[in-house]
């Protein structure tokens, strides 16, 4: 089965973390779109039409969010505090996907509001095991919210 249709935003820094989740995708057949934003800033232009994103379509938002913490500029936590504060954005299924194994890193996502919180095995096919199934539960089995 291919899924297709609903974009996925992709909020890391890593440009091999990027590629294993694309490989992971794929090996899922989650075909949908894949935004890739390198940072927090980028990630809430794309999400709130501004700087490169400026005009995009606001109304059109992604169908999960998976975001690594540790970046530059803004850094993850920072990010989920900001799409929650937001009405258009408070709803959207955020996913917390890091390789940090940090206590309070998990406390603080929960509290600002992630839907889940994953850690980034290291060996690949976790790694691509564990993206399949965010995938598949994110786009096929969840119900989102009615916009």
């Amino acid at each position: 089965m291919v899924i297709k249709e609903k974009v996925i935003l992709l909020v890391e820094d890593n440009p091999d973390d990027v590629e294993l989740t694309k490989r992971a995708l794929r090996k899922s057949n989650v075909a949908n779109e894949l935004i890739v934003a390198r940072d927090g800033v980028e990630a809430l232009d794309y999400l709130f039409g501004t700087g490169a994103y400026e005009g995009r379509d606001v109304n059109n938002l992604p169908q999960v969010i998976l975001l690594d913490l540790k970046m530059p500029r803004i850094d993850g936590l920072e990010v989920l505090q900001r799409i929650r504060e937001d009405e258009r954005t408070k709803m959207l299924p955020v996913v917390i996907l890091t390789s940090s194994d940090e206590e309070m890193d998990m406390m603080n996502g929960y509290k600002l509001g992630a839907n889940s919180y994953v850690r980034k095995p290291i060996a690949f096919n976790q790694f691509s095991d564990a993206v399949g199934q965010l995938g598949l539960y994110w786009l096929i089995l969840n119900e989102p919210p009615p916009q």
